[in-house]
């Protein structure tokens, strides 16, 4: 699998991720679930999370080195990490406008970043 198919799973199944994650709180603040149980809410953020685990297993299995893939364990872990951070940037500014960032956010990002840079350098 080239390294473009393995970033691709890993986006989509972030997208999965942050939507099973967070996604309740946002349909509780529209008052769609505001009444379900703890136990209803949590069932429901795992049904969204199972097409995340079926995204992110084959990217984790088929990107990784020794089974071929591009990537070392490490370089998976701070790609989906960084991936992971983007998305849920993307999410919570299109789904939550009413919380800001700061520069201290868009630092620690910036750090993220320079985490994959280290991560590949031989």
């Amino acid at each position: 699998m080239t390294a473009l198919q393995t970033i691709l799973l890993l986006v989509c199944s972030n997208i999965f991720m942050t939507f099973a994650w967070y996604g309740h709180l946002k349909l509780q603040e529209m008052n769609l679930i505001s009444d379900w149980p703890l136990l209803g809410v949590i069932l429901f953020s795992w049904a969204l999370a199972l097409p995340e685990y079926s995204l992110q297993v084959p990217a984790n299995r088929i990107g990784f080195s020794e089974n071929g893939g591009p990537f070392t364990l490490v370089q998976l872990k701070v790609i989906q990490e960084v991936i992971t951070l983007v998305v849920f940037l993307a999410f919570s500014m299109l789904f939550f406008r009413n919380q800001t960032f700061h520069w201290n956010h868009l630092l620690s990002f910036l750090c993220l970043v320079l985490a994959v840079f280290f991560a590949f350098l031989k």
